[in-house]
């Protein structure tokens, strides 16, 4: 092999270098990881249009729609018809500045004539708003043809009226003219105008406001862009309708925008754009440029503001007590509005849509006196760019969450009410805990048998109601216990204050419970009786027995002559002395 085929080779290998690198150059714009100059859709370092794949596209053809998410940038693609009369376009002489242009069917200028439309979004960690385009046009019979694409955002969902689904403009509307003049050394321009309604002049100096405003020329810092001319080759497009499909030279374009940067999103303002659409036009020339091919409108959602809910349950729900819970929103450029608030059961506090983002919080304040804790803060229902910008913090009450662009944070806060139990204690006067059953209780005119069964017994003498809202109960005996006297325990009420998070169980005992005692005497039976021995001489002139308190019945038992019963005599005080005297013929 001679030097000269050696150097000739190694001149090529120097070249296929030169033109790879630039084939395969990726992003450059600060804060994107989306590969917006190279010109091209494929994944090369970080993410690129094919990074989408597979999308799925709905509708009928030509004009159909594709929605999707990947790697944090939100998809949306339109599709055009091409080379057709039945295609959307405008009428000639259609201005980029008519407020609500008229939609017809026309068949665009072959350079003109627009077969998909392109856009994503995302909002990047340092909270700016990045936006992709991409444009791609059918096959060209010129070797170098130019492109004048214009891409408008609209805030409005007022449609225009006829045919063609565009919207009316809002104050703030955004377009970007995306221009390329053919030559395969260019570099396209990105311009940028916001539509006004008074204050400002006109991009189009003789006109008056509403309309364009001067765009302005988009530098490196916000911009950039890039067309696959003959440097970087035909591309290949895989989240075509049909994918793969291969693009020729010129036949696909695309930008990527700082629109934090460019000043399109600044604090303290919320934007959204929901609706958007490309159009060709005949010259990069202002708004002057004739309007041909529309592609679209179609649904985005590019936006610098999120959402948020505050939601309130109780447990139990509904909530009895109807108790009013406050709440205090701290955070973010200003504190969410209004930044104190009140919720009960099965209300929500919506903040709406058009939050700023920024870091903030919501705390609930104590719930304790009440009669409430906080049982969690579940944030399930949020719907957030990452699973960790969300922070629960059930010890102070309070959930803090660093709100991004389109996030909507949505969190419950559950309180449960401290219920408390009652506790009912039988003693007797001769001391001790004795057993009561069919003794019958009364609290706030709720009766409650100690039976052994139906209520909460933890031992003998003890009779526990569980469940009860906090507050002051009257206890009341109703009725003793078998053998067992009223006096003197049904001699006055007791007023108990029952605590929140008591209950009948062995962790709660009589200190922490609260707990009723009532002290019944026992009771006891005396009968004398007297007959006859036999000689039917003798008789009873009176039986009596004294201290006994009771009446006594003269009711003779059987077989006997006379007889005094005396029953129920509370033994109390104990011992108790009885002196029962008969007298016999006196």
């Amino acid at each position: 092999m001679s030097k000269r085929t050696i150097v000739v080779l190694a001149l090529g290998a120097i070249i296929a270098l030169v033109v790879g690198w630039q084939v395969t150059a990726f992003a450059t714009l600060p804060g994107s990881d989306f590969e917006g100059n190279d010109g091209n859709l494929a994944v090369n370092s970080t993410f690129d249009w094919n990074g989408f794949k597979p999308t799925t596209w709905t509708g009928t053809a030509p004009n159909r729609t594709s929605s999707k998410t990947a790697a944090g940038w939100d998809f949306d693609g339109l599709e055009d018809a091409q080379a057709t009369t039945s295609d959307s376009g405008f009428a000639g002489g259609t201005k980029q500045d008519a407020s609500c242009p008229s939609v017809i069917t026309a068949k665009a200028p072959n350079k003109d004539d627009l077969k998909r439309a392109y856009f994503a979004s995302k909002t990047a960690a340092n909270g700016d708003i990045f936006l992709e385009l991409a444009w791609a046009r059918i096959a060209q019979n010129t070797t170098s043809p130019s492109a004048h694409v214009a891409f408008e955002f609209n805030q409005s969902k007022t449609l225009c009226g006829g045919t063609g689904g565009l919207v009316t403009r809002t104050a703030g509307d955004m377009l970007i003219v995306y221009d390329f003049e053919g030559s395969s050394t260019d570099n396209p321009t990105l311009r940028l105008s916001r539509w006004i309604t008074s204050g400002r002049p006109c991009e189009v100096a003789s006109n008056a406001p509403p309309c364009w405003s001067p765009a302005e020329l988009l530098d490196a810092t916000e911009s950039e862009a890039r067309v696959n001319t003959s440097i970087v080759g035909p591309v290949v497009d895989e989240i075509a309708p049909s994918p793969p499909e291969t693009l020729g030279l010129n036949e696909f374009g695309e930008a990527g925008i700082n629109l934090t940067k460019a000043g399109v999103f600044t604090p303290g303002n919320c934007v959204s754009f929901g609706k958007a659409y490309a159009v060709s036009r005949t010259s990069g020339s202002s708004s002057t440029a004739q309007m041909k091919d529309l592609v679209g409108p179609g649904n985005v959602d590019i936006n610098n503001c999120g959402g948020v809910i505050m939601r309130k349950v109780t447990d139990p729900s509904p909530d009895a007590t109807n108790t009013t819970f406050n709440y205090d929103a701290t955070g973010g450029v200003d504190d969410l509005n209004p930044g104190t608030f009140s919720l009960k059961d099965k209300e929500s506090r919506d903040f709406g849509t058009q939050v700023q983002a920024g870091s903030y919080s919501v705390t609930e304040a104590d719930p304790t006196a009440d009669n409430f804790a906080l049982e969690s803060i579940d944030c399930s229902a949020s719907s957030t760019t990452n699973g960790t910008n969300i922070t629960v913090d059930e010890a102070t009450r309070t959930v803090s969450f660093d709100l991004e662009a389109l996030d909507t944070v949505d969190c419950t806060f559950t309180n449960k009410l401290q219920e408390g139990a009652l506790r009912i204690e039988k003693n007797s006067t001769k001391g001790g805990l004795v057993s009561n059953d069919g003794a019958v209780f009364s609290y706030n005119s709720s009766s409650v048998t100690d039976n052994g069964t139906g209520d909460e017994d933890s031992d003998v003498g003890e009779v526990c109601v569980s469940g009860l809202q906090p507050d002051d109960y009257t206890v009341n005996e109703t009725s003793p216990p078998d053998g067992y006297g009223g006096a003197p325990a049904d001699d006055a009420d007791q007023v108990l204050a029952v605590v929140g998070g008591t209950d009948c169980t062995a962790d709660n005992p009589p200190a922490a419970t609260a707990t009723a005692t009532f002290t019944n005497p026992p009771l006891a039976d005396i009968q004398v009786n007297f007959r006859d021995g036999g000689s039917g001489e003798t008789s009873p002139t009176s039986i009596t027995c004294d201290n006994t308190g009771t009446t006594p019945s003269t009711t003779p038992a059987t077989g006997w002559d006379d007889s005094v019963t005396h029953e129920d005599i509370s033994i109390d005080p104990s011992p108790r002395t009885i002196t029962c005297t008969v007298v016999i013929d006196p």
